[in-house]
């Protein structure tokens, strides 16, 4: 089916050719009409197949009659992050070039100065984080009367990310007889309450069991040791292979992934890093040198792990395996997008194992292993264990010596030079042996010495006396 079919203006079909396609991804085949009939929609599909595309496209149309009134934008669209937020600008400027329709983008990191400037113009489609939204609305810089058509996109991280509350309130501040279109990946209970609350007789359009892999995507669980430094070996050695053109590798930390691009550089990989502690200019920046090839590894935060689409991603490591099992599902599809193939590794230590498990329960399939050889630290284990067993048997020596020593007649010669030893230059922990070790030989002249208690003189005669009982 072409696009021509779906029932979009002739000024949009040939935006959309110009930018190379002719045919529609199934999501968008079956929700493009359903938009235009002004119904309200449940989208849900695997990441990578055109759900941005699934709602820009029939919303051009739709907005392309009527205009925009000061500070009383027409459509609201809700990302859960700044990249997201610009990159579905980015497909309205692409392929609204022929309609004459303003946009204005609200997200942090930025000043606020030019976005209040564009809204007190008049917008068509505001696209926005529910923080900066709300910030600004608050502020009475904004009026949500007017907005018709709501798009709430990638439910299921905005719930991850704490936003429901804020799209509950957003969702007060609009008229109640929008139109609503929600999109996501996976439809957790969280988010179906939300729907059932805020959608009207919705159409549910379901491309794909919810939390699904792309099945262009080969999907491997690389079983590793648990130090640090096995994990980077291994993804080492798999970024060495030629067929790794371009990848992304996700970590669960922002301070891992600062750390492990380091050690990438260092051993002569060209990486980036991006994650929520870097500045919007920053992050944009990083992804623009990905983007044109001035780098090919990409070590990220899951800021980046959802909807962003990066063209030509060949492979998606996941350092560490994600804390919530939908993560994985919107990590890896950051490869095998738009019909191609790709391949995503996952690499598995002991603090990995329960993350792994629940991944395969969500998606109801057993991850293969890829056992291609002994984990990296494998040779250093022996001799850990060689260094743990060296001090038992330091510990039975001296027990020996000891044992030696009180066996001897000698016996008393040692204890005569024990105030030279402790004489000697010791470490602090060398000098508490020898108190350590004071009792034993203590015990052995226990009935010689008596007990001490504290007088040395003569002892009084009334001490001598002895009770006797009848």
């Amino acid at each position: 089916m072409p696009f021509a079919d779906l029932g979009l203006s002739d000024e949009l079909l040939r935006a959309v050719g110009e930018s190379g396609y002719t045919e529609p991804t199934p999501i968008q085949a079956a929700t493009i009409p359903s938009v235009l009939m002004m119904r309200d929609i449940i989208g849900i599909a695997q990441t990578g197949t055109g759900k941005t595309a699934a709602f820009v496209l029939p919303m051009i149309d739709i907005l392309g009659h009527g205009r925009s009134r000061a500070l009383m934008p027409r459509s609201l669209i809700l990302e859960p992050t700044r990249e997201l937020a610009a990159q579905v600008a980015e497909n309205f400027e692409k392929y609204g070039k022929y309609h004459k329709l303003s946009m204005a983008l609200l997200i942090g990191g930025v000043q606020m100065g030019d976005q209040i400037k564009a809204l007190e113009k008049g917008v068509d489609v505001l696209i926005a984080t529910p923080g900066r939204l709300m910030d600004l609305f608050e502020r009475g810089k904004i009026l949500l009367t007017q907005c018709n058509l709501l798009v709430i996109d990638e439910a299921d991280r905005m719930l991850d990310m704490g936003f429901i509350p804020d799209i509950e309130n957003i969702c007060t501040k609009l008229p109640a007889n929008r139109q609503t279109l929600l999109f996501s990946a996976t439809m957790p209970p969280p988010i179906k309450k939300l729907a059932d609350k805020f959608l009207s007789n919705p159409k549910t359009i379901e491309v794909a069991r919810p939390a699904t892999a792309n099945t262009n995507i080969t999907q491997w669980v690389v079983p590793v040791g648990s130090a640090s430094h096995a994990k980077r070996a291994a993804l080492r050695q798999l970024l060495g292979q030629e067929e790794v053109k371009t990848a992304i590798i996700f970590c669960n930390r922002k301070t891992t992934v600062r750390e492990l691009n380091k050690s990438l550089r260092s051993h002569g990989f060209s990486s980036g890093e991006i994650h929520g502690d870097m500045e919007q200019p920053q992050r944009i920046a990083e992804l623009e040198r990905f983007k044109k090839g001035e780098i090919n590894i990409l070590v990220a935060s899951d800021v980046a792990a959802r909807g962003l689409d990066i063209k030509g991603v060949s492979h998606v490591f996941n350092f560490d395996a994600p804390w919530h099992p939908d993560d994985y599902i919107h990590r890896i599809g950051r490869t095998g997008r738009a019909g191609a193939t790709g391949v995503a590794y996952t690499f598995s230590s002991s603090a990995d194992a329960e993350n792994i498990e629940n991944i395969e329960k969500l998606t109801g399939m057993k991850i293969p292993r890829l056992e291609g050889g002994p984990p990296p630290e494998a040779e250093e284990k022996p001799r850990a264990r060689a260094g743990r067993d060296e001090k038992p048997k330091r510990a039975r020596a001296a027990s020996g010596r000891k044992a030696a020593a009180e066996e001897t007649p000698e016996a008393p010669a040692p204890r005569a030079e024990k105030p030279a030893r402790r004489e000697e230059p010791r470490s602090r922990r060398e000098e508490t042996r020898p108190r350590h070790d004071e009792p034993r030989p203590r015990r052995g002249r226990e009935q010689d010495d008596g007990p001490d208690e504290g007088w040395n003189g003569p002892v009084p005669d009334f001490l001598s006396v002895v009770l006797t009982g009848n």
